[in-house]
């Protein structure tokens, strides 16, 4: 048995990160995997900047609807058995938004669920997301046990945002659709890991650069890695490394033993 060190981490901007110690950090961090959302780039132009971490082999996923928006990566030093993107549903398949690594203990999965927009005008499509995302993690699941990471956009509960009562059913992220799609995801067999680990620790992933969020801590804990029940107790910690700066969201960890 050994010990795995996963990371997850909302970039905000590959090319963008890479210019604010992004290398430097994640070989601080020194994680065994290290997953990435929100990459705004090719396929291509992703596994050409993460040639400056040579330790690891990539694998991305791109948007084909929109340039420069969404993607995903995960960042292996462990080659996986096979990677499969996206879900295979036409609909949500457009934005490169979901990658499955295969080891042979279990399946890794890094997430970048859609926001449900300005105004909540694509709360409809979030829901059906949910729906869709939620199914794809059971099918795995029943296979082999499925580690899911990523920026989930959603704070589940209220001591996992600063403002709970000024943005409920107003702003995305926090609304009773979203909230009762994570519980749906969390009542089907899985565990949000750091707060199962810490039920009473108010920590945040993700601040708003425009109002200065960060500096104030203002802000939401909407990046997860969550895990099955029967694997939990596997599980040796679940970080939120806000010591690390590069992006509006910091990332997050998980050492698990198999």
């Amino acid at each position: 048995m050994s010990q795995l060190h996963l990371v997850s981490w909302n970039v905000n901007g590959i090319r963008a990160i890479l210019k604010k110690e992004f290398v430097e950090n994640v070989r601080k961090m020194a994680p065994d995997v290290i997953c990435l959302q929100e990459t705004k780039a090719a396929k291509e132009e992703t596994l050409s900047a993460c040639e400056l971490l040579p330790e690891y082999k990539t694998y991305a996923n791109s948007s084909k609807a929109r340039k420069g928006y969404s993607g995903t990566a995960i960042l292996t030093k462990h080659e996986p058995i096979d990677v499969v993107y996206d879900m295979g549903i036409e609909e949500y398949d457009k934005e490169g938004r979901v990658i499955c690594a295969e080891y042979p203990s279990h399946f890794l999965v890094t997430v970048y669920t859609p926001n449900s927009g300005e105004g909540l005008s694509r709360l409809d499509y979030r829901q059906n997301w949910d729906v869709a995302f939620r199914e794809y993690m059971m099918w795995l699941n029943r296979r082999k046990p499925v580690i899911m990471c990523g920026d989930f956009n959603v704070a589940h509960q209220p001591i996992d945002l600063a403002r709970p009562k000024e943005n409920f059913n107003k702003s995305a992220g926090y609304t009773q659709q979203e909230i009762d799609g994570f519980s749906a995801l969390l009542n089907a067999g899985f565990i949000d890991t750091f707060r199962h680990l810490y039920p009473d620790t108010v920590k945040y992933t993700y601040w708003n650069f425009v109002t200065n969020g960060r500096a104030k801590n203002v802000g939401w804990r909407i990046d997860h890695f969550i895990v099955p029940e029967k694997i939990m107790s596997n599980v040796n910690d679940a970080f939120v490394y806000d010591q690390y700066h590069g992006s509006d969201h910091c990332p997050v960890g998980l050492t698990i033993t198999f």
